[in-house]
């Protein structure tokens, strides 16, 4: 029996509430898998769409005096709820249907930051969704929000993403764990706080959820970090003619491909870090990047990543 922490990518969520509680179904049977086959399992989740709708609609409801104004850890810690919900329903759901008798809980989740960090004067982790130049442009100009072009696909509003240096609520995550309840923390990278004189201090930033579940894994002594994202395999020369899955890496391959810049600064690139932050941080821990679908073929060695 393993202890696992799995990072879900936002292809096992959704846009609206009513797309998310259909796709979740779909996650939950893949995910309560790993409980049937007797692992403790620990589940984090990404944020990004949710947090920049939920933060966009509570300032637009601000704006015309229907509700006070909602800063962003706030909505932060909102989106942790609402997909917490979701997934804890959904997963009740499938363990009830297989006759698996076990607890779900989320665990709202502050993640301490550093105030110096440089991440704060250069913001770069998208949220919410994709908008024209114009567009951008105009609510920039409205409400301040920093606008950055997104892969070809359009401008999205960007925050700082800075490290992640102390999982709060620790110990309370760790004690469900070891009582035998299936646990989501850490959703959306954790509501990032500060240390203050008057004590934790949230401010607007969103963690990498890749990191912050890297960070978790290891502060709960876990044997493996699964990363959960939009493809099956990590390629060398990704997109072309002689792209290369990768199914095996060892941690100085692992960096090797990263110091040639193979993999994109946007979207593989933290996901391949925090993998190696985890599989350094103790002997024996292995990290496995592959998608959804084929989790279970990736667990028997046939697609997926393997880093360790």
């Amino acid at each position: 029996m393993a202890k696992i922490v799995v990072a879900l990518g936002g292809n096992a969520l959704g846009k609206s509430p009513e797309e998310q509680l259909q796709l979740v179904k779909h996650t939950a049977a893949s995910l309560v898998g790993l409980v049937a086959a007797g692992h403790k399992v620990v589940i984090s989740h990404g944020n990004g769409p949710q947090v920049g709708a939920i933060n966009l609609g509570m300032n637009f409801a601000a704006e015309n005096g229907k509700t006070a104004a909602f800063p962003f850890p706030e909505c932060g810690a909102m989106s942790q709820g609402y997909i917490g919900y979701h997934l804890q329903q959904s997963l009740q759901n499938e363990l009830h249907r297989q006759n698996i008798q076990k607890d779900v809980a989320t665990v709202v989740t502050q993640i301490e930051v550093d105030p110096s960090d440089a991440a704060f004067e250069d913001p770069t982790k998208p949220v919410g969704d994709f908008y024209s130049k114009e567009d951008a442009a105009k609510i920039q100009a409205e409400k301040g929000y920093t606008f950055k072009e997104d892969a070809g696909r359009g401008y999205r509003q960007v925050v700082p993403s800075p490290l992640p240096k102390r999982i709060i609520e620790l110990n309370s995550i760790n004690n469900l764990i070891e009582s035998g309840s299936l646990v989501i923390a850490g959703g959306g990278g954790g509501v990032p706080v500060v240390q203050t004189t008057e004590g934790l201090k949230g401010v607007p930033a969103v963690i990498d959820k890749d990191r912050s579940s890297a960070l978790l894994a290891a502060n709960l002594d876990a044997d493996q970090l699964i990363i959960l994202t939009a493809v099956d395999d990590v390629y060398v020369n990704y997109g072309q003619p002689d792209q290369k899955a990768l199914r095996e890496l060892s941690v100085q391959d692992a960096q090797k491909y990263i110091d040639q810049g193979q993999f994109a600064p946007g979207s593989m690139l933290p996901k391949i870090e925090a993998c190696l932050d985890f599989a350094k941080s103790g002997a024996q821990r292995t990290a496995l990047i592959t998608s959804l679908d084929h989790l279970d073929d990736a667990l028997a060695g046939k697609v997926g990543t393997l880093i360790k």
